[in-house]
């Protein structure tokens, strides 16, 4: 290798000019509780670097960052030994369970000043490890974010395609402007990466901040694989906590759908009240056990679903004035 190859110095700040003709790729991996699939998730990402290497489009200094997440398991002595058997493994530990999203960001602004385009890919390899390729040549013929769409859910489960699909379409109708079937399997490079550095809320959600980035982008379609170690990290719950995280971090139209509700509950009083007034002066009104006990239940119900959706945002901006930090760095393993 010749070392006064400018393209081939290591680039130390963000502002160095970007190489997208062998730009350094960094996989930003997190991990929580995955020390079963580590080592084959190293083996596999690692040959992709090595194939992108001997092809001529990626520097050989590429290399993978696994970001524990706070894991309760051996993890992180997992990481360690990686790291000391491999040259293209890296790793940071946060102090404390943050979650995917704190974990991912963790990585991308750690990464950041150290490579020309960061992926981040999940440590379980549903996400195919050859897109990968495809996204690198992507990036290289001038996309600043390349999206990791799944091509097809036909292995889901009933429930879970429908629940999906329901999903990317209550956002889309919350206002939000999200790729469809893509998670977190993304490209960013290192522009976008800069500027999503300046995005200060503590509440992330990366699916609804990359379209709002703008830049130049691109998709890159693959097929989901089985999860091969591990169990998924994601009940119905938390999906439902991810879906309406990301619509009260990105809009306020479901305050505005409540004063449209209200608006209407109000026409319809009148139009109750008007008929109540006529019956009582025409003498045949006769008090409804049944029609109280229905309005009492349903406008109980409108208010208590409206309380908790201002909640919602109110909770937000508790924890945004707080202004305390997203994630902490226990320990890092970069050299």
């Amino acid at each position: 290798m010749d070392k006064s190859d400018s393209r081939l110095q290591p680039q130390t700040t963000t502002k160095a000019v970007m190489d997208r003709e062998r730009p350094v790729i960094a996989l930003v991996v997190p991990c929580y509780n995955e020390e079963e699939g580590l080592q084959q998730c190293c083996d596999v990402l690692g040959g992709v670097l090595e194939r992108m290497t001997g092809e001529g489009i990626a520097s050989d200094r590429s290399f993978i960052l696994l970001v524990d997440d706070g894991s309760r398991d051996r993890t992180w002595d997992v990481i360690r030994a990686l790291h000391a058997s491999r040259t293209d493994v890296r790793g940071i530990s946060l102090a404390h369970n943050r979650g995917q999203y704190n974990a991912i960001f963790a990585g991308l602004m750690t990464v950041r000043s150290m490579c020309d385009a960061a992926i981040s890919i999940d440590a379980d390899l549903q996400d195919s490890p050859e897109a990968v390729v495809e996204m690198v040549r992507r990036f290289r013929e001038g996309a600043d974010i390349v999206y990791g769409v799944r091509a097809s859910r036909e292995t889901d489960s009933w429930f879970k395609r429908n629940s999906a699909r329901a999903f990317y379409r209550l956002q889309r109708s919350m206002g939000l402007d999200i790729v469809y079937d893509h998670s977190e399997f993304r490209l960013m490079d290192r522009t976008s990466l800069d500027i999503l550095a300046e995005f200060g809320e503590c509440n992330l959600y990366l699916r609804g901040i990359m379209p709002y980035i703008g830049l130049r982008s691109a998709i890159v379609r693959y097929d989901r694989s089985a999860r091969t170690t591990g169990t998924t990290k994601y009940s119905l719950g938390k999906l439902l906590s991810v879906s309406i995280d990301g619509i009260t971090s990105f809009t306020a139209k479901p305050m505005r759908l409540i004063f449209m509700l209200g608006l209407l509950l109000l026409l319809v009083d009148v139009a109750v009240s008007v008929w109540v007034l006529v019956s009582h002066f025409r003498g045949y009104a006769i008090s409804g056990w049944s029609s109280i006990m229905l309005s009492l239940w349903f406008l109980g119900s409108v208010v208590l679903i409206s309380l908790g959706i201002i909640g919602e945002y109110i909770g937000k901006i508790f924890v945004e004035v707080k202004r305390r930090p997203r994630y902490n760095i226990a320990e890092s393993l970069l050299d």
